[in-house]
C-alpha cells in the first residue's frame, strides 16, 4: 500500500504532458499552435499503451486510495480512446472556427486525468479530487467560443449549476465519513455490513451523494441544464460531455453502489428505478419536438443514461457487465455523430439544425451513410452496437426483474424510432430547399467517422471479445 507511482502512469503522464503544453503556449507561434493538437493526441496514444501493459495489475496504491482492477483498466482504456477521438476532431475545428488551439488542449488532457481518476479511486476523497479535475476542466472548455453568446451562457450555466450539485456530493461524503468514520471504500462497506447502513446519516449521506452524480450524468430531474449547455458547447466539447463525462459518472457510481454499498440496495434501487424511468421517458419525449441536431443529440444523451441505469439497478455481475458493454458502445456511436455534426455545421455552426440536413444524403455520402449508421446504432437496430447493448443491458434488468422497467425501456425506445428515422429521412428523401454547399471533409475527422462507423459495425457482429473484457470488468 505504498506511493507505488506506477500505478498512475497513465494519469502521470497526461497531467505532465498537459503541463508541458501549457508551457510552450508562450513561445510557440499562432500558426504553429495546430502542433499542441497532435502532441495531445500523442499523449493520450501514450497513455493508452500504458494503459494497455498495465491490463491485468491488481492491488491497492497510495495508501488504499487507488484501486488497480479490471474495472478501472478498462475505463481507462474507454476515456482515452475517446478523448483521443475528441482531440483529432478538434484540431480542423478549432482552425475552422479560428480560435485558439492554446489552452484547449491541455485543458482536454486535464479532464482526461479527471475521469480516469475517477475510475480508479477507492476513496470518497480521491473521487471527489478527479470530478474537480474533470469538472473545472469542462467548465472552462464549454465555454470556449468566448464570441459566441452562446457558449458563454453554456459555460455559466454548467458552473452555477456544477457547483451547486459539488455541495450537495461534498455534504454527502462529510456525513459518510461521520456515521463510517472512514471516506475509503472498504471502510465505509464494512460499516455498512456493521448496521450502520440502516442510519438516518449513512443513508441521508448516501441521498446527497447520488443526488451530485445524478447532475454530472444529467438524471432526470437533474438534467436540465444538458440542452442549453450541449448547444451553446463548441462540438468537440459537447461530444466529450456526452460520451467521456458521463461515462467517468457512471462506471465510478455503478462501483460505489455494487461495491460500497450493496447494504443498502433496497434504498437506492428504489430512488435509481424512479430515476431511470422518468430519464428515459423524458429523453425521448423531449427529442421528439427539437430543431436543433445538438439539443436532439443532448435529449438523446439524457434518454441514454436512462437505459444504463438499468443495469447498475440490477446489481448484478451482468448488470456491470451490460453497462460497461452499453458504453463502449455508446460511446463509439455518439463520438462518430457529433464528428459528423462538427463537420457538417461548418464556420460558427451555421448548419446545425435538423432542416440543415435535407437533401445531403448522396451529395455527401460519407457523412451521410456515416451518421446513418450511428443514428440506427442509436435506435438498437442489428446489426450495429446499439442492438447488442440494449439487449444485454435488457437482459440483465429482466434477470434481476426489472420486468417493468425493462418494458418502459423498450417503449420509450420505441418513442426514440420517430426523432433518429426523420433525420435519416431528411437526408436521403427530401430534396435540398437551396444548392447545397461543398463540405470538405478534413483528414483527422474523416479517419475518427471511419473508426467510429466500424466500431460501430464490427461490435454488432462480433461482440463477444468486448464483452468478455466487460465481463471480466465486471468480476464474472
Amino acid at each position: 500500500m505504498d506511493l507505488n507511482y506506477a500505478a498512475l502512469l497513465p494519469e502521470i503522464l497526461l497531467a505532465v504532458a498537459g503541463i508541458l503544453l501549457m508551457l510552450a503556449i508562450p513561445v510557440l507561434p499562432s500558426r504553429q499552435q495546430v502542433r499542441l493538437g497532435y502532441a495531445a493526441s500523442l499523449a493520450l496514444a501514450a497513455a493508452l499503451v500504458t494503459a494497455l501493459l498495465q491490463w491485468g495489475d491488481h492491488g491497492p496504491a497510495f495508501f488504499g486510495m487507488v484501486s488497480m482492477d479490471a474495472l478501472g483498466g478498462a475505463a481507462r482504456i474507454l476515456f482515452l480512446v475517446s478523448s483521443a477521438a475528441v482531440a483529432l476532431i478538434s484540431v480542423s475545428y478549432l482552425k475552422r472556427e479560428r480560435l485558439r488551439h492554446g489552452e484547449y488542449f491541455p485543458l482536454l488532457l486535464m479532464a482526461t486525468v479527471g475521469m480516469s481518476l475517477m475510475a480508479v479511486s477507492a476513496d470518497l476523497i480521491m473521487t471527489f479530487l478527479g470530478l474537480e479535475i474533470l469538472s473545472i476542466s469542462s467548465y472552462v472548455l464549454a465555454g470556449y467560443r468566448r464570441g459566441d453568446p452562446r457558449s458563454n451562457e453554456s459555460a455559466l450555466k454548467y458552473f452555477l449549476l456544477g457547483a451547486f450539485s459539488t455541495a450537495f456530493m461534498l455534504y454527502g461524503i462529510a456525513l459518510l465519513y461521520g456515521a463510517a468514520g472512514s471516506t475509503k471504500y472498504a471502510g465505509i462497506a464494512e460499516a455498512a455490513t456493521q448496521g450502520q447502513a440502516e442510519t438516518a446519516t449513512f443513508l441521508l449521506g448516501l441521498g446527497l451523494l447520488l443526488v451530485g452524480f445524478g447532475f454530472k450524468a444529467a438524471l432526470a430531474p437533474l438534467h436540465v441544464w444538458t440542452p442549453d449547455v450541449y448547444q451553446g458547447a463548441p462540438v468537440p466539447i459537447t461530444a466529450h460531455l456526452a460520451v467521456g463525462s458521463k461515462a467517468a459518472v457512471l462506471i465510478t457510481l455503478l462501483r460505489l453502489l455494487h461495491q460500497v454499498f450493496p447494504a443498502s440496495a433496497d434504498q437506492w434501487q428504489t430512488l435509481l428505478w424512479i430515476a431511470s424511468a422518468a430519464t428515459m421517458i423524458i429523453g425521448n419525449v423531449a427529442a421528439l419536438t427539437q430543431t436543433d441536431v445538438k439539443r436532439l443529440l443532448a435529449y438523446s444523451s439524457i434518454a441514454h443514461a436512462g437505459y444504463i441505469l438499468l443495469g447498475v439497478i440490477a446489481n448484478s455481475p451482468r448488470g456491470a457487465q451490460g453497462v460497461l458493454f452499453y458504453l463502449a458502445a455508446y460511446s463509439l456511436m455518439t463520438l462518430g455523430a457529433f464528428a459528423v455534426v462538427q463537420v457538417f455545421a461548418r464556420r460558427e455552426e451555421r448548419f446545425t439544425k435538423l432542416e440543415d440536413f435535407r437533401g445531403i444524403g448522396y451529395r455527401h455520402p460519407l457523412l451521410s451513410v456515416s451518421l446513418t449508421i450511428f443514428l440506427l446504432s442509436l435506435i438498437g437496430i442489428p446489426p450495429t452496437a446499439g442492438f447488442y447493448g440494449k439487449l444485454f443491458l435488457f437482459s440483465a434488468a429482466v434477470e434481476a426483474d426489472l420486468v417493468a422497467l425493462v418494458i418502459l425501456a423498450v417503449l420509450a425506445s420505441a418513442v426514440g424510432l420517430y426523432y433518429y428515422l426523420q433525420l435519416i429521412v431528411l437526408m436521403f428523401m427530401k430534396e435540398a430547399a437551396s444548392p447545397p454547399e461543398p463540405v470538405p471533409v478534413p483528414l483527422a475527422a474523416r479517419i475518427v467517422i471511419l473508426l467510429m462507423a466500424a466500431g460501430t459495425l464490427y461490435l454488432g457482429v462480433y461482440p463477444a471479445q468486448v464483452l468478455s473484457i466487460a465481463g471480466e470488468a465486471a468480476g464474472l
